[in-house]
């Protein structure tokens, strides 16, 4: 047994969510464990790979056989690269079961996702909050905009969030850095579509946690473009760079890598958790450790599956499954599908730097007049840009001059594709599935889950809006295109332990404390409701500072 196993709260996991709620516990002076399953990944010092070009990697930063032969998920999109290879969870040590395909993305080690996250932030407005409740889809979500727009702001002031001011009702504005800049393409693009469609539809700068001015003690983007590298500047929000440190500053935090936390102690006689047992990953022995209160930040799926393995001799299916809603509503944001062409008459404009950020279309189906034949809707994402020699194809053309052609930038291209939402349907679940098991011998879990009508219908108008919005901005030759819609592929994970209004049809209440032990606390994306449209970490932040900020207010009360 640990000396030190007593702490005044215990944070599971270190990514986005867990990091915050380290940070707030501490600063609200309360001595904390966080602990985390992966390794430790050193702020700079372990950013091995941040400074190198592609040419500098053995596979120009691409992948080997034995790389695809080990990861049978990860192959299936961009994840696997040997550029930052360690940094995904190894599909070999860490199964899963497919009832339906799902692919799941993770990140086992200090910082999580945090470190490799698109970055892209945006609150929610009362359309998201409470679409449940008018379309009947889900439950109703306990909060309101009203409810978390401080906490967004909060979190905003600290992550540092660039963007513009918009006045949209449906993208609430918010306390921005300045933005970024669109380039000339997409100045011209923008202001085509919002005369065109009258103000209904706009493009805009993406809203990004990319600091564009130096702020606590991080440096500002400097355009590399190298965010899922780890940067040595700082300029995108992550534990290591932001939440971590500020966390250490207290002399409140202890940091365990190496951690699976395999469940939740629970005491039926107080109705409380006590606490937490640990699997150390390296030596295999199991630990407890012991506290007031428990935040539960392993990532969504990760979360549930504590839940799921935790007070099992009170309620079969694990802590939280009172109401039949633990492991169900399983969410992400469909995507793989939009338009692109060809922008003429740029050639003599080229671009500054490699900005880590792209243009943003905000929802407008279903809002405004604009009605569909499905709930819900979509943004867009994407850019414009200038192609490169890589638009060569050496089987087509040889010859020297061919190969100075080449040295000068291509001509321009503008695409978009869209993120869609995913509603919370009680069969997209996930189950522990206990004939099989990991690499520690725990059993892993079982996702069920797909696309239904609703998410079909829409994704044929996210690529035929796509064709008709460039079309109408002077894009030329342009294409529409679906790829792969698969769940899990957006990297989004929502839902399985939602928050609800009541403990029959919910995991959480508004405070996100569990129904069933109102000392544990879950504020990642296991809590979501539902999923919106729009990329969920500033929202998951919010969440978090609100639920440390009531229950370090509850400590005091003598209420937990």
């Amino acid at each position: 047994m640990p000396e030190n196993n007593t702490y005044d709260a215990i944070v599971i996991g270190s990514g986005i969510s867990g990091g915050w709620a380290a940070k707030e516990l501490t600063e609200k002076g309360l001595k904390v464990i966080m602990l985390e399953r992966g390794e430790d990944i050193e702020h700079i010092k372990d950013y091995v790979n941040t400074n190198k070009d592609p040419w500098e990697f053995p596979h120009a930063g691409g992948r080997t056989q034995k790389m695809i032969e080990d990861n049978p998920v990860l192959k299936r999109d961009y994840p696997l690269n040997e550029m930052n290879y360690n940094w995904w969870a190894n599909d070999k040590d860490n199964p899963y079961t497919e009832v339906k395909r799902f692919d799941w993305f993770r990140g086992y080690h200090v910082g999580g996702r945090s470190l490799m996250w698109g970055r892209q932030s945006y609150r929610w407005s009362d359309f998201d909050f409470e679409a449940n409740a008018k379309d009947g889809f889900g439950v109703d979500w306990p909060i309101r905009y009203k409810d978390i727009a401080p906490w967004y702001e909060y979190a905003e002031k600290f992550a540092g969030i660039s963007g513009s001011i918009e006045n949209l009702p449906q993208l609430p504005d918010g306390h921005f850095m300045p933005p970024m800049e669109l380039n000339c393409v997409e100045k011209d693009v923008a202001a085509r579509i919002k005369e065109h469609y009258k103000n209904a539809r706009t493009m805009i700068i993406g809203r990004t946690a990319n600091i564009t001015v130096p702020h606590n003690d991080r440096t500002n983007c400097q355009y590399r473009n190298k965010c899922w590298l780890g940067c040595p500047f700082g300029a995108y929000f992550s534990t290591q760079s932001a939440t971590l440190p500020a966390a250490r500053k207290t002399g409140n935090l202890t940091l365990r890598p190496m951690s699976i936390v395999t469940k939740i102690l629970y005491d039926k006689d107080t109705k409380k958790a006590t606490g937490v047992e640990v699997l150390d990953a390296e030596t295999n022995k199991t630990y407890e450790y012991y506290s007031k209160i428990v935040f539960v930040n392993a990532s969504a799926l990760n979360s549930t599956w504590i839940l799921m393995n935790s007070a099992t001799d009170i309620w079969p299916e694990g802590l939280g499954s009172s109401s039949n809603a633990l492991g169900r509503n399983l969410m992400d944001h469909h995507l793989g599908v939009g338009a692109s062409g060809r922008m003429e008459g740029y050639d003599d404009k080229y671009t500054y730097g490699r900005r880590a950020n792209g243009i943003y279309v905000p929802r407008y189906q279903n809002l405004f007049g604009d009605k569909r034949d499905y709930v819900r809707g979509f943004g867009y994402q994407g850019g414009a840009g200038r192609e490169g020699w890589n638009r060569s194809i050496a089987e087509l053309s040889i010859g020297a001059d061919f190969k100075d052609a080449l040295t000068e930038p291509g001509g321009w291209t503008m695409g978009i594709g869209g993120f869609g939402e995913i509603l919370p349907y009680a069969e997209n679940r996930i189950t522990l599935d206990k004939s099989k098991k990991d690499k520690w011998g725990l059993n892993v879990l079982s996702i069920d889950c797909e696309l239904k009508e609703n998410e079909k219908k829409m994704r044929k108008d996210m690529q035929n809006d796509a064709i008709e919005m460039l079309t109408a901005a002077g894009v030329k030759d342009v294409n529409g295109w679906e790829a792969d819609g698969t769940p899990g592929r957006g990297i989004h994970e929502m839902g399985t332990a939602r928050m609800g209004r009541d403990p029959k049809t919910s995991v959480l209440n508004g405070n996100n404390q569990v129904w069933d032990a109102k000392n544990v606390f879950v504020t990642d994306g296991a809590a979501m409701t539902s999923a919106a449209c729009v990329n969920p970490s500033l929202t998951y932040m919010a969440l978090t500072a609100r639920a440390a900020n009531f229950a370090v207010e509850e400590l005091k009360k003598g209420n937990l």
